[in-house]
Order: C-alpha cells, then sequence, then structure tokens
C-alpha cells in the first residue's frame, strides 16, 4: 500500500477531551486504511478471518484482537478478508494525552505505561491472556455516564496491559520510523494560536511572526518539526472541530463550515471527502454508532 493512499483520519478528539469512544456492532469492515494524530487502542471479537494490517505487519486474526498504535503515521486498517461474522463488535479507544509535549506519563507511577506507549508506535498485539484481563472493562467502557470514572478506568485498562508481557509488536521498527523528535517551542506557540483562532483567517506572515521567523523559514521549520506543511495542519484542525460540530450540533453543513473558517462551501465539502472519504453530511447521515467524547 503506497503512503498516497493512505486517508489521515481527522477524529472528533479535541485538545480538551480525555477519551473517545467508539463501540458499535456491524457486519462488515468497510473504513480504508488510515493512519491519525491521536493514540488508539482498538479492540474486536467475533471477527474471525479478518485481516489486520498495521505498517508492513499484515496476518490474519483470530475471535478476539486487541491493538494499541501511538504514531502518527503508522498506517492500519482491518479487513474483511475471510470473515463471515454477522455480528462482529469492534471497540476504538482514542486518546491524547500523554502524547506530543504532554508529560502526564512521564510522572513515576506511570512508568510501565509510558514504556508501553512508546513501544506502540510500531504498532502492539496482544495475546488472548491480557485480552482476558481487560475484557469486562472494555465492555463496559461506553456504559460509563460519570467521565472521571470512565477516564480512570480506562487508565486501569492501560496499567494492566502494560503489565502483561505477551505483547509484539507489529511493524519493524525502521518502517515505523520510531524516532522521536523533541517539539520546538515556537511550533508550540504557533500551534496553540491555530487551535485558539482556526475559525479565522490564518495568514502565513502572522504565524511566521509569532515564531520570529521569516515566512520561508518558517514554513520549512514547521514540516521539519510537524512533517506536515502549515496549510495541511491548519486544515487538519479545522475538519477537526467540524466532525465534532457535526456530531454534537443540528448546525446546517454550510453554518458548520463557516463557523470553521471556510466562506466557501463548495472547498469545505471537498476538503472533507478527501480527508474523511465521505461528504460531511454522509459523515452525519452514518454517524449511528455508540460514541463519546468525554
Amino acid at each position: 500500500m503506497r503512503r498516497s493512499q493512505v486517508l489521515h483520519e481527522i477524529t472528533p478528539l479535541m485538545d480538551k477531551d480525555a477519551l473517545y469512544i467508539a463501540d458499535r456492532h456491524k457486519k462488515e469492515f468497510t473504513y480504508p486504511i488510515h493512519n491519525h494524530e491521536v493514540f488508539e487502542l482498538n479492540f474486536v471479537e467475533h471477527a474471525s478471518g479478518a485481516c489486520r494490517t498495521v505498517g508492513d505487519n499484515r496476518e490474519t486474526i483470530g475471535e478476539y484482537d486487541l491493538v494499541l498504535i501511538t504514531s502518527p503515521n503508522l498506517e492500519h486498517v482491518w479487513e474483511q478478508a475471510d470473515c463471515t461474522s454477522e455480528d462482529i463488535h469492534e471497540i476504538t479507544l482514542q486518546f491524547n494525552f500523554g502524547g506530543e509535549g504532554d508529560t502526564f506519563f512521564e510522572k513515576a507511577p506511570f512508568n510501565d505505561i509510558r514504556d508501553m506507549l512508546l513501544e506502540a508506535r510500531k504498532g502492539l498485539c496482544f495475546e488472548l491472556s491480557a485480552i482476558m484481563k481487560v475484557y469486562e472493562k472494555l465492555e463496559s467502557l461506553s456504559q460509563i455516564s460519570n467521565r472521571f470514572q470512565a477516564v480512570m478506568q480506562f487508565l486501569d485498562i492501560l496499567n494492566t496491559l502494560a503489565h502483561c508481557d505477551c505483547a509484539r509488536a507489529l511493524a519493524t521498527t525502521s518502517y515505523a520510523k520510531v524516532n522521536i523528535e523533541d517539539d520546538s517551542r515556537r511550533v508550540l506557540k504557533v500551534k496553540n494560536y491555530i487551535n485558539e483562532y482556526y475559525m479565522y483567517d490564518l495568514k502565513l506572515k502572522d504565524l511566521a511572526n509569532i515564531a520570529n521567523m521569516s515566512e520561508t523559514a518558517f514554513s520549512r521549520f514547521f514540516k521539519n518539526h510537524t512533517g506536515r506543511t502549515l496549510s495541511d495542519y491548519i486544515i487538519n484542525i479545522r475538519l477537526g472541530y467540524a466532525t465534532r460540530m457535526l456530531i454534537q450540533t443540528t448546525d446546517s453543513v454550510s453554518e458548520i463550515s463557516f463557523n470553521c473558517g471556510y466562506n466557501n462551501i463548495s472547498n469545505f465539502n471537498r476538503l472533507f471527502k478527501r480527508k474523511k472519504g465521505c461528504s460531511p453530511s454522509e459523515y452525519r447521515a452514518n454517524y449511528h454508532k455508540i460514541k463519546i467524547i468525554i
């Protein structure tokens, strides 16, 4: 699979959110190969015969499958293959704490979780014995109404998995490109500004001034530190907010387009479909799963 064919998923998880839960039953896998900025723990049951691809690793899964992925560039997908199940159960947990620029898991009590997250940059698959230790907590997570308790249960799941010695890396080290570059304070300052003012016209000159750099130098500097062009990064931020509005509001697509900084709805629809694989209206219409943002 060529990198140009990989969909970069825009998730509804925003900076102030802790956890995104998608708990659904379905008859087939349809989502294309993709990657995303946030961390993900994905659980699948009753899908024996399906094929899972993570980076350069491809294998057939059994009745239960649990994978942790913490790299924004590592593509992955679950495909139907020889799975004939009529009731595939999939629970996707996405979280962005403990990631880039966040020292949450640097505290001593989280040492084992931190080490697991680092290893999971290559994709980490857990054997059945580990899955059974967290099975009931995974199954009940979407039913917890108290946000604090839900996050605590999720942390307990991570801690349990971190102490299991039966996990294995999926992608090869070279393919996953696991070297980490510390983000520049200049880049973080610009990212914070974009997150606050994404709905306005963001000009390269103004963002370069925030970093105290020339426009040309800043553009190169930003891409070197993030792996993305400035324009692509801004699009991803805006569409992240757009998906959130499509889920949580009844605002029209044109209103959401305007509120996310796009005065041209045709341009918004085109960008959304290119990034998400469907139109904004289709995304909203297909949202018939249990999805919770905490």
